[in-house]
């Protein structure tokens, strides 16, 4: 497969400026996660290239859902009367995931540790971070899946989006503002989650089923969490930073229309995915929903990693993806009815076209930055080293 030149000539250009600039106001990552992982940070050889820590993380969440995956392919196991997943797989979600959790805390701090930080660093990290947020979210719905005490998955749909939305909200403050204001619904996300694997493994998932507080279930209150860190945390924290930066005279786009360019993609992607579960000849989503939640999460990476290129290398993003252009065709095809007794093949299809073209951007996008600054992408050899 031949690799291709995603950036350009200026974006390269702007990578060579490019200055890290970051905000974490979170208690729970100043006082507990920073300290604990500038210990676990000790522990690791000096040869360890941050990027191989970056990439292990990610890793361990791809087998989580891998794993949740052959246990637990339609979201029904947590259900009465059904076959459970068993204990071992709750135990090892938790672990796996605490792991990721580190190693992605890690990665920086072995980067100016070893003197090796660099863009390319910056970009995988936030990259690999884009397309983690549909497998957190995958996974986590097995913990109470689509059974008559959990949560339907057109909900969880949406719940997906509220998580894309978030993640993409720091990077358009990025965008705006120059500086990655680090959202806090991340870090009591991620050790939630991790209890709540481990728990799942001990009381078993018949927990979930009993009202949590009078008649509140708790898949009430998963979903609340994750709606209430949007819109109580994440969305008003960014708009007052945006807000911040202009009222400081440092807002990096004047014009309402190039600052609200980040949002052209995403908002099509979401369009074009709601109508085809909306408009779906054989409700597509009640039948395939893992796997259409993988291609949106995909095909959400995929825009978000061009548009943190765009805001590293401090130039502008193009308001539609490439991307969009095919995944409209597939859509029409499909809401037309013409592939009406054929759309599960489609969408597995388009899933499976979606995944590869994302994997060939990152490669080669790793490729090219890797050339540009003479580094190597998984060690910290210099290739005139050699």
């Amino acid at each position: 497969m031949a690799l291709y030149h995603y950036v350009t000539q200026e974006q390269l250009s702007g990578f060579d400026k490019y200055k890290y600039s970051a905000v974490d106001s979170n208690p729970l990552s100043i006082y507990v996660m920073h300290p604990f992982w500038n210990s676990v940070v000790k522990i690791l050889p000096t040869w360890l290239a941050p990027n191989l820590i970056t990439f292990t993380g990610f890793m361990f969440l791809v087998l989580t859902f891998t794993l949740l995956s052959f246990f637990d392919f339609d979201f029904y196991a947590s259900g009465e009367g059904r076959t459970h997943v068993p204990s071992w797989v709750w135990i090892a979600a938790g672990l796996f995931n605490f792991l990721a959790y580190t190693l992605d805390g890690v990665d920086g701090k072995q980067a100016r540790r070893t003197n090796s930080s660099t863009p390319l660093g910056e970009l995988f990290d936030h990259g690999l971070d884009s397309w983690a947020c549909v497998f957190f979210v995958a996974t986590v719905y097995s913990v109470f899946g689509r059974g008559e005490t959990g949560v339907g998955v057109v909900t969880l749909y949406y719940l997906l989006w509220v998580v894309l939305f978030s993640f993409i909200l720091s990077h358009w403050e990025k965008y705006n503002t120059g500086i990655l204001f680090l959202p806090w619904g991340y870090d009591i996300s991620q050790v939630t989650i991790s209890v709540v694997y481990i728990i799942t493994a001990v009381v078993g998932v018949e927990t979930w089923y009993k009202p949590a507080i009078g008649n509140v279930q708790y898949r009430d209150l998963f979903t609340v969490m994750i709606v209430g860190c949007l819109f109580v945390v994440t969305l008003p924290m960014s708009l007052f930073n945006v807000f911040k930066a202009y009222r400081n005279n440092t807002l990096k786009h004047s014009s309402v229309y190039e600052a609200l360019l980040p949002f052209f993609s995403p908002v099509l992607l979401f369009v074009l995915s709601t109508l085809w579960i909306s408009l779906s000849p054989t409700d597509i989503i009640e039948k395939q929903p893992r796997i259409f939640y993988l291609m949106v999460g995909t095909a959400f990476s995929n825009v978000t990693c061009k548009l943190i290129v765009c805001q590293m290398s401090n130039t502008r993003c193009k308001p539609l993806s490439l991307l969009l252009l095919p995944m409209t065709a597939v859509v029409l095809l499909v809401i037309s009815g013409v592939v009406q007794h054929g759309e599960i093949t489609v969408l597995y299809i388009w899933t499976a076209i979606v995944i590869l073209t994302h994997i060939h951007y990152g490669v080669s996008v790793v490729k090219q930055l890797s050339d540009h600054f003479n580094i190597y992408a998984f060690s910290l050899k210099k290739p005139n080293s050699d």
